[in-house]
């Protein structure tokens, strides 16, 4: 499964129009370790939104506007 995983990201990260990446499934699979491990081999800036950890983030996702998500994370 780690291999699938793995894989998918870096077809993720060869895509043209790739979007945003959301992470779901069951607890204590690895997720978190192998999205965190994926982000420092590969991108200079990760940003992790954990809605979980930090609720009040959803107000930020409430609309579409790109612009104004980046601009609430960078302020937070």
């Amino acid at each position: 499964m780690k291999r699938y995983f793995e894989s998918y990201l870096e077809e993720w990260k060869n895509r043209k129009s790739r979007k945003p990446l959301i992470v779901r499934g069951a607890r204590q699979i690895g997720k978190t370790f192998t999205i965190e491990e994926f982000g420092k081999k590969n991108f200079t800036d990760v940003i992790k939104v954990n809605f979980e950890e930090k609720p009040e983030l959803k107000e930020f996702f409430k609309t579409n506007d790109i612009e104004g998500i980046l601009t609430n994370l960078s302020a937070y």
